[in-house]
């Protein structure tokens, strides 16, 4: 148990806190060098950046393909496409999205001879987010000569399997109409 001192009365806590370290002011000063000393040798030793508590930067990243395409690009790749294109809606800062990043890379592969698959950021295209009503992320919607396919949108994080069978209905129902 850690006691807490508030002028001249204690209190006892019952949580599990970690203990405390109380530093003089005599002795402050040399600790925080000392501590200074090692995060300069530890940024020098390993190349740390200049600060070496930051948190890195995720991105979704897909191989070769899984091409990320802009609004300018939208309607050469997916309205006058040949093939039925999946389009998924993704974000850098959004979980879900880097989730189900390696099992979009891994269909998209499985599934090249039947569809094309693209992703478009989020931020960086306002224009088509408005255009169609992205609201959740990733958003997924297929494409089929120049349309959205009815009933194709998927919002939300999904697994692998279930994206297999999201893949092959959709397939299924677009080669029968």
């Amino acid at each position: 148990m850690d006691a807490v001192i508030s002028g001249s009365a204690s209190v006892t806590l019952s949580l599990a806190l970690p203990p405390v370290r109380t530093v003089s002011a005599s002795t402050s000063s040399s600790h925080f060098l000392s501590l200074s000393q090692r995060l300069s040798s530890l940024r020098t030793r390993h190349g740390f950046g200049k600060h070496l508590c930051a948190v890195p930067q995720r991105t979704v990243t897909c191989g070769a393909s899984v091409r990320e395409i802009k609004e300018t690009e939208f309607k050469e790749t997916v309205l006058k496409a040949n093939c039925p294109v999946l389009v998924e809606f993704v974000a850098t800062w959004c979980g879900p999205c880097r989730l189900i990043a390696p099992a979009m890379e891994s269909l998209s592969k499985e599934y090249e001879d039947r569809l094309t698959v693209v992703k478009i950021d989020h931020d960086a295209n306002p224009g088509l987010i408005e255009e169609y009503k992205v609201y959740g992320l990733p958003t997924l919607i297929l494409f089929k000569n120049g349309q959205e396919v009815p009933e194709s949108r998927r919002e939300g994080a999904i697994t692998k399997v279930k994206l297999k069978e999201y893949l092959d209905a959709l397939l299924e129902s677009i080669s029968v109409s």
